[in-house]
């Protein structure tokens, strides 16, 4: 974690060789990999975090502006209408060219230019270099999962890291914290950094609820699924029975039956599968499905974020995340461990505005089919994630690293 007092230039550098830092374990041939198209290949992750310097900072602060090279606009666009037509998404894995060293080449030239505008940013170009480097720490996570997704469709299980998942605890026995009907805060309350769907600030009423304190275990999973979990409709929302059946669900992703038992393939490699780690590679009508089976439900964001109101905040990155659950797992940990699907779709908050120009695409205009999730997980930064922190996905997304914990209604 970067230290609070460093200068903007010290996290700049430090974020971004962590960046490279994380594909050190990668060889040549990887880079290029794209397992499906929500997924994108490291190359293409290194070279789009660059891009939005250049594009968004750069662009904007030196007086004689070239771009590195002038058709990178279009290969490393991601969603930007308001910059130009893009490559697209799914066909990421097809450019083997620039090569690698180009790519890496392309960051090094990047770095030096912003690194020669530090000490004469107007505090709007500060404000870009910020959400800069907080998309690229969204980057980073999204490296490491989108490998896990490409080395877990390879038959051979190659693993990211080297060595064998450290054994958990025992999950400590599950118990309901209540809270009173009432009107609570919800969203950033404007000290230090905040994506801009984390505001306003405002006031919402909540009934009366219990949360669980802890998530859901896979063991408890396994309970769902021996009591014919996926063969029941009746558990089922409509859509996530439909997305079941046409794509085979038995399980979470990840995870497989041998002779042996039940094994999870991890960022190292495949494992026998730990009941006591929270359920991960889940979608929501999955988790949905279970809260239903249950007897509860999944928290909405409100409830989520007024239950770990005051909690510190805990990171397990992949250093230690996968492979290492937190030391109170179990006892009321609501970070870094894995990404909570709630109840709640992904819509603005009361008064929100996007920003003005390109940047106000970032998440505004994604505000639609979508789920919240919160909390982080192992794969999330160190530092980077919050209580008031909205991740959003498709209901039927499973490669991140997501789980959940239930809710109940109290009378």
């Amino acid at each position: 974690m970067t230290p609070p007092h460093s200068t903007l230039a010290d996290r700049y550098r430090a974020i971004r060789s962590a960046t490279v830092g994380l594909c050190a374990p990668l060889e040549l041939e990887d880079y290029q990999l794209q397992s499906m198209p929500e997924a994108s290949p490291p190359k293409w992750h290194l070279a789009h975090t660059t891009w939005f310097f250049e594009r968004f900072v750069l662009a904007a602060a030196e007086r004689d502006f070239r771009p590195h090279h002038p058709e990178f606009d279009f290969l490393f666009n991601s969603y930007y209408d308001s910059v130009g037509e893009r490559h697209p998404r799914g066909a990421r894995g097809l450019l083997s060219r620039p090569t690698v060293a180009e790519v890496l080449r392309y960051r090094r030239e990047i770095d030096e230019r912003m690194l020669a505008l530090a000490h004469r940013l107007t505090p709007e170009l500060a404000g870009l270099v910020e959400l800069g480097l907080n998309h690229e720490q969204q980057h980073q996570e999204l490296l490491l999962t989108d490998l896990k997704h490409a080395f877990g469709s390879n038959p051979l299980w190659p693993a990211y890291a080297a060595g064998t998942p450290a054994e958990s605890a025992s999950a400590s026995p599950l118990r309901w914290k209540s809270f009173p009907a009432g009107v609570r805060p919800l969203g950033h309350d404007g000290v230090g950094f905040a994506f801009d769907n984390e505001l306003p600030r405002h006031r919402i009423f909540l009934e009366a609820f219990e949360i669980a304190s802890r998530l859901v275990t896979a063991g408890e999973y396994l309970a769902f699924i021996d009591d014919g979990g996926y063969r029941r409709p009746e558990l089922w929302l409509s859509d996530g029975w439909g997305e079941c059946r046409r794509h085979g669900w038995q399980a979470p992703l990840y995870w497989s039956k041998d002779p042996g038992g039940w094994r999870v393939f991890t960022l190292r490699g495949m494992a026998i599968l730990d009941p006591h780690r929270p359920v991960c590679h889940v979608s929501f009508y999955e988790a949905d499905a279970y809260a239903r089976w249950a007897d509860a439900r999944l928290p909405v964001e409100g409830e989520w974020e007024s239950a770990c109101s005051g909690r510190e905040v805990a990171s397990n990155f992949v250093e230690s995340g996968e492979f290492q659950p937190a030391a109170d797992a179990g006892s009321g940990q609501y970070f870094g461990d894995a990404w909570e699907w709630t109840a709640s779709p992904y819509v603005a908050y009361p008064g929100y505005r996007p920003a003005p120009g390109a940047v106000g695409e970032y998440n505004g205009k994604f505000m639609c089919n979508q789920m919240i999730l919160r909390g982080g997980s192992c794969a999330t930064p160190a530092g980077h994630i919050r209580a008031t922190y909205r991740n959003f996905f498709p209901p039927d997304a499973r490669w991140q690293f997501s789980g959940f914990r239930l809710a109940r209604d109290l009378a």
